[in-house]
């Protein structure tokens, strides 16, 4: 899978896609980030690649040329292909298409599991817009075919966060990723179970942090944990679930 992320942030995104898990599957090839500064795209000397909307309105708005300079440039990123852009343009609109584009925006689709599964398994390459302030030009997604996405019902400053969690979310579903085939089921069906660790008896003892009923009182973790029965243990976690 290869994902590339369009950004005018481009440190924000490398400093987390380069660390952990991600960093990890990326060195063992078993997935591919590519950070594009959407500045790179732009003609004017300042670098400019937003400007106030027409009809009025507040905030700024991505410009459609340095947009569609930065998505040309990646659908061309294979110097063997000899598929001219237009052409590019007019597979991605295919049912069969491999490669996906995606604008994260609040008023998006609502990203979910499933949708982190279908896509690992669907494409092989994946482009992310991270929008900024109030948008970007209506007209690119007429020159591209583009599918909006968003990680909740709320409004963020910029689209880092949320290409954040979409490569991440993707990404755990791609083979090798997380090292073992089991991880991913465990980790999902893990989600709101109670965890515990060391020690197995804590003391809410000494100190002011732990004055009133919540003084002298001992908290343990539960003794099927400790059995190292694991069906016993599995039953018990089905229970708790959240």
């Amino acid at each position: 899978m290869r994902f590339d992320v369009i950004t005018i942030f481009p440190e924000v995104l490398k400093a987390y896609f380069n660390s952990s898990i991600l960093a990890r599957a990326q060195n063992n090839k078993k997935i591919k980030i590519n950070v594009v500064n959407l500045r790179d795209f732009s003609t004017d000397r300042h670098n400019k690649i937003d400007d106030k909307p027409y009809g009025g309105g507040p905030g700024m708005i991505f410009k459609i040329e340095p947009l569609a300079r930065a998505l040309s440039s990646i659908l061309k990123i294979n110097p063997k292909s000899q598929i001219p852009i237009s052409k590019k343009i007019s597979n991605l609109k295919s049912q069969k298409s491999k490669t996906l584009v995606v604008l994260l925006s609040a008023a998006g689709k609502q990203f979910n599991s499933k949708m982190a599964r279908d896509y690992a398994k669907k494409y092989r390459q994946i482009i992310l817009i991270a929008g900024h302030y109030e948008g970007v030009d209506e007209r690119i997604k007429k020159l591209f075919p583009i599918e909006e996405v968003s990680i909740g019902d709320y409004v963020l400053t910029g689209g880092e966060i949320p290409a954040m969690v979409l490569v991440d979310a993707i990404s755990r579903h791609m083979p090798g990723v997380l090292g073992k085939t089991e991880s991913l089921e465990e980790k999902r069906f893990g989600i709101g179970v109670p965890a515990y660790t060391r020690p197995e008896i804590f003391s809410a003892r000494g100190g002011s942090a732990f004055g009133g009923k919540y003084k002298n009182k001992k908290y343990s973790v539960p003794k099927v944990l400790l059995s190292g029965d694991h069906k016993k243990i599995e039953e018990w976690r089905r229970k708790h679930i959240k």
